[in-house]
């Protein structure tokens, strides 16, 4: 079993943090549903990680605290958004754009300015994809927004997509890296989980609390089924 952060690291001294933002599409005539959005967001972040061309940053980032960002956009904002690197996700009426990790405190204008807080969306059954397919569960304890639950998801898929070996992260990759947010009961989750993340408690939950877990669904014969 794999907790997050597996090793903690401190950012390096004199040097500011370093987060991945993510932006979410919610647009006012037609939002997204709040499962759609997280399991978007665990994609974007995947994918993102498996991409070579932001192999750089995501080692600096990754060589300190671990921090994921989730902020909202729409119309123009959102199509200005696009022109920065990154990887955007469309999954079940959601999109998601995860942006190349940098310091906090160089922000590019166009993400500085999308908000940050106050997106809950409506929930709403989605599809489990084809296989493979990442799960993630939700604490439904812990009482997070749509953005701070996409950040967790965000985590637990991170997490995930690091703990597996090649062959598992090829085929998931070669698939798009989907990811189902699982309606289980808790304890089955926590208990059917490859990994889970636990929270350092900056904001909404108390530091320490477990948020989501995480496994990954193959098809083949005693794989764990979402």
């Amino acid at each position: 079993m794999i907790e997050h952060p597996p090793v903690v690291h401190d950012d390096p001294p004199g040097e500011p943090p370093w987060a991945l933002q993510l932006a979410v599409r919610v647009e006012k005539a037609e939002p997204p549903s709040h499962e759609a959005v997280c399991a978007a967001a665990a994609s974007a972040v995947v994918r993102l990680l498996a991409d070579p061309a932001f192999a750089q940053e995501v080692g600096r980032w990754e060589d300190g605290r671990i921090r994921k960002v989730v902020r909202r956009a729409r119309g123009a904002r959102w199509k200005d958004a696009q022109e920065l690197p990154g990887v955007t996700v469309s999954w079940r009426g959601a999109e998601v754009r995860a942006f190349a990790p940098g310091p906090v405190t160089e922000v590019p204008a166009r993400i500085a300015k999308l908000q940050v807080a106050g997106t809950d969306l409506e929930h709403a059954a989605v599809p489990a994809p084809a296989v493979p397919y990442g799960v993630v569960a939700l604490n439904p304890g812990a009482g997070m927004s749509t953005g701070k639950a996409a950040a967790q998801s965000g985590h637990a898929a991170h997490l995930l997509y690091r703990s597996l070996g090649p062959a598992e992260r090829g085929s998931w990759l070669e698939n798009g890296a989907p990811v189902h947010l699982a309606e289980v009961p808790w304890d089955e989750a926590v208990a059917r989980a490859a990994v889970r993340v636990r929270d350092a408690g900056y904001t909404e939950v108390a530091p320490g609390t477990m948020t989501a877990v995480a496994w990954l669904v193959t098809g083949l014969p005693g794989a764990a089924s979402g």
